[in-house]
């Protein structure tokens, strides 16, 4: 079916909430890893949400390095394959820092209104604000005017509390203050009472708990899940079980089965996977390259194999490895066999 209307991804979201699961948001770069994306979400039966980074735009614009571009590429093409199935996909914008909300979100919004203003549906469904990089006040300053914007074109915003650590797509947060990992309940109230007035608006919240994008070794990432609780539970106290936050999980990899599903029953209704996919889709090509490195390298004025050299023959194996990693993430999440269907 077509990418989801605001209506139908606050269903998508709400309906998680309720159930205690939560979708995979995928960050692809080209049409073989969003098509990846999408075929792991129908092989498990799950909703799911496709994002696209400011590095993944620029990727997909080739040389000319425009993320704009690139995203709306990218955009467009998941319109039209995400069309021919009987789930639901969103779209999604990840990690737009302050820096770049004047050359990345708002054009891509004024996208979206001039797509709105011909009859046409939304390019995407949701974006990211990431505001971490500034003092709370200062970021909750940006995110309400941008709030109202995504709220006059029926888009979602998820905003950030705290920062998560690690490196990812050129954000670069490696060592840290390490108090800035934890999102504190006043932290998340101050949230909930800046961004709820904004009548008619829906937006996510990604909350840090010690994340750290990235992938690490046993031991070395420390999560504290329950920091999600004890903010949901200070807000609800103080306006009600209706202020519940739609939660985030950002640098989930690498984390144990157990943290995960223990945040899905704080209210995580997302949970951005990157890294993992990654690797899924590089290991089968790099395997492929090993095995037939005679084929795919003219040897010693050997002509090679064609058949062995074709991207399409190798992009095909990544593709389907990094869609099986989108099925265990379903799993992971109880997101799968639970689409609402079309």
């Amino acid at each position: 079916m077509p990418i989801v209307n605001f209506e139908r991804y606050c269903e998508m979201l709400d309906k998680a909430h309720a159930g205690q699961y939560a979708y995979p948001a995928i960050n692809i770069s080209n049409t073989d890893t969003l098509n990846a994306a999408i075929e792991g979400f129908v092989e498990a039966g799950s909703d799911g949400i496709v994002q696209v980074s400011t590095g993944g735009g620029e990727h997909a614009s080739g040389n000319l390095k425009d993320a704009v571009l690139g995203a709306i590429s990218l955009a467009e093409h998941a319109h039209r394959i995400a069309d021919r199935y009987d789930i639901n996909i969103a779209l999604h914008t990840d990690h737009c820092t302050t820096e770049k909300v004047d050359t990345f979100l708002k054009p891509l919004i004024a996208e979206t209104a001039r797509r709105r203003a011909a009859g046409l549906p939304n390019l995407f469904s949701s974006h990211m604000y990431d505001g971490s990089d500034l003092p709370l006040e200062d970021n909750l300053k940006t995110a309400v005017p941008l709030l109202e914007l995504c709220r006059d074109n029926e888009i979602i915003l998820e905003v950030e509390t705290g920062v998560v650590g690690g490196e990812e797509d050129g954000l670069n947060r490696e060592g840290i203050d390490k108090e800035k990992l934890y999102t504190t309940p006043e932290d998340m109230l101050a949230v909930h009472e800046a961004l709820s007035p904004v009548s008619g608006a829906r937006f996510m919240l990604a909350a840090t708990f010690g994340n750290v994008h990235g992938v690490y070794k046993p031991g070395n990432v420390v999560l504290t899940p329950t920091i999600l609780k004890d903010g949901q539970e200070a807000v609800m106290a103080k306006h009600g079980d209706d202020a519940r936050f739609w939660l985030v999980f950002h640098g989930g990899s690498g984390s144990s089965q157990e943290e995960i599903r223990e945040t899905l029953g704080y209210g995580v209704i997302k949970m951005n996977v990157d890294t993992d996919t990654q690797y899924a889709f590089t290991r089968p090509v790099a395997d492929h390259m090993l095995v037939n490195y005679e084929g795919v390298i003219k040897v010693e004025g050997e002509v090679g194999n064609k058949k062995m050299y074709d991207p399409r023959g190798w992009l095909k194996k990544g593709k389907a490895t990094m869609a099986a990693r989108v099925v265990q993430s379903c799993h992971d999440l109880n997101s799968a066999g639970k689409s609402m269907g079309r």
